[in-house]
């Protein structure tokens, strides 16, 4: 009689949790992390797994003081997934219940060696690009892909990339994607390569460079250091396969619309200058990063091609940002390598110097942008069907509320556990040349009926308006759903500005606006 895998028990879980928080006794940080997150996920209180408790709770910063600048949950999370990565490739290999920490979230996942599913088979093959923790330094700069093929584990790692890829270059079921973007009409951009190479299906003998790039791959310009964590708990480079110009440390100046503003601490410029990034077949989504700073914002015009094709003409930062200082971003779908197999991305010296803060090159979707799915929160959420929601971004004014609350009507109540409400506008960056799908998740997490009978329909009525047209007029959550209950609201066909931009304004009319998370979805061609 064959017998099938042994049921799955939260007594089995406790036991590893605690056999897990042990062996770290020489990382005690680490052991204090891993058991919060550990119990608040067996006690069925993963809403409280929040960077703002890990942040207070385990590492002691002050309640009344604490902000989403402070990245120390982010960097100790980061630290946490290295350790436990050590512990499953050593002495815990043959541990049938095993943790894991999934990229852009603080909750663990148990899971058993001998009933894996297929996301969790995805989650294992993600982690596995994140450096062996031999070193507890939380920017230990990744492993060379060489060294990674010096090492068994490694090894197969390699193997299921370049499988990937041969296999077409399948998807990431993880991305991200951050910053604004504008641009002037006369100056729009080429999203994509208007060239028959940009066809995968027509590349019939594609080369491979020996040793590939690791994607996603982010790189801070001009910047020489230890790799950065951003607010998604992604890890961002130091500067690579870049020639010409110089790295220089930005002037410290605030930067709006975005949450991540160490994207943007340094940049390269000075002079022309050119990536050329080994890649695999297949195709990539491309995101350039860029902030302007006076005096020169109104002056400074560049142009950007790809392998020897235009992405941007007579580029200016700050007019694309509506300003200097404010965080711009340009997304490229359908860029595929060069017949040498390298992305050749160039930067050349003409009217003005130019200049980049950072890049983004993500597994793409043959001519669709990826989905940009964001939830008004400080953290990742992963909804029912495992599709990944960022943290908040792209965001001007307005507040997120505190603490989360409970809410009906949606198999993802995490979704609208909080809401960004006042007078706000988000500038999400697409590309400009398809049209959109645009969905707005609401709840109405405030006015809650009382005795006095005075709260209802009419607390809270607003507008919505999606570049320049309106989506919601007088729109009040309450009338149409009641409060603590989830509503969304689709539109179809949108159209971006010119510039590349999905622009909303939450206009209010009887006390404020709200939203709880925002999905942009391209709908192809």
């Amino acid at each position: 009689m064959t017998l099938g895998p042994a049921p799955q028990s939260a007594d089995a879980e406790r036991a590893e949790l605690a056999a897990v928080v042990a062996a770290l006794e020489r990382s005690p940080r680490l052991a204090r992390l891993l058991n919060f997150v550990g119990q608040k996920y067996l006690d069925g209180q993963t809403d409280q797994i929040t960077e703002y408790n890990i942040a207070t709770e385990v590492f002691g910063r002050a309640k009344s003081s604490f902000d989403s600048t402070d990245s120390v949950a982010r960097t100790e999370i980061y630290r946490l997934r290295k350790k436990l990565k050590e512990f499953y490739d050593t002495e815990g290999k043959d541990h049938r219940v095993q943790i894991l920490i999934p990229f852009r979230t603080y909750t663990p996942e148990f899971i058993y060696r001998d009933a894996l599913t297929a996301k969790q088979q995805s989650v294992i093959d993600e982690l596995d690009s994140i450096p062996s923790a031999d070193a507890t330094d939380p920017s230990e700069p990744p492993e060379s892909s060489q060294a990674r093929k010096t090492d068994p584990a490694g090894s197969r790692i390699v193997r299921r990339q370049w499988l990937l890829y041969a296999a077409g270059g399948l998807v990431a079921l993880v991305l991200i994607g951050f910053g604004a973007v504008r641009l002037l009409r006369h100056d729009e951009p080429v999203a994509s390569l208007p060239t028959s190479s940009q066809d995968p299906t027509r590349n019939s003998q594609p080369v491979t460079p020996s040793k590939v790039a690791t994607v996603p791959l982010r790189l801070l310009a001009g910047y020489s250091g230890s790799p950065k964590v951003d607010s998604a708990g992604a890890y961002w480079e130091a500067d690579r396969y870049v020639t010409g110009s110089a790295g220089f440390e930005r002037p410290k100046t605030p930067i709006a619309r975005t949450v991540d503003p160490m994207l943007f601490d340094y940049w390269r410029t000075g002079g022309e200058f050119s990536y050329d990034i080994p890649l695999a077949p297949g195709v990539y989504e491309l995101h350039l990063f860029f902030v302007a700073s006076p005096p020169d914002d109104q002056t400074q015009f560049f142009d950007v091609t790809a392998n020897g094709l235009p992405l941007l003409s007579a580029f200016n930062i700050s007019a694309d940002a509506l300003g200097p200082n404010v965080a711009d971003e340009k997304v490229f779908k359908d860029i595929t390598p060069d017949k040498d197999g390298y992305l050749h991305l160039k930067f050349p010296s003409g009217r003005t110097t130019p200049l980049l803060n950072a890049l983004e090159i993500l597994p793409g979707l043959p001519h669709r942008q990826i989905p940009i799915r964001l939830v008004m929160q400080a953290a990742a959420v992963t909804d029912h069907s495992g599709n990944l929601w960022h943290p908040d971004n792209y965001f001007q004014n307005g507040v997120v509320s505190d603490p989360p609350r409970q809410v009906s009507g949606t198999p993802d109540p995490k979704l609208y556990a909080q809401e960004r409400y006042g007078h706000f506008t988000y500038s999400i960056p697409v590309v400009p040349n398809s049209r959109y799908t645009l969905v707005l998740h609401f709840a109405e997490l405030y006015w809650v009926p009382d005795a006095s009978g005075k709260i209802g329909i009419g607390s809270r009525v607003f507008r919505v308006y999606c570049n320049g047209t309106t989506l919601l007029d007088n729109f009040d959550i309450f009338k149409e759903a009641g409060s603590l209950h989830a509503l969304t609201k689709t539109f179809t066909h949108l159209r971006p500005t010119p510039e590349g931009k999905i622009d909303l304004t939450f206009d209010p009319v009887v006390n404020y606006a709200t939203i709880s998370a925002i999905e942009v979805i391209d709908e192809g061609g």
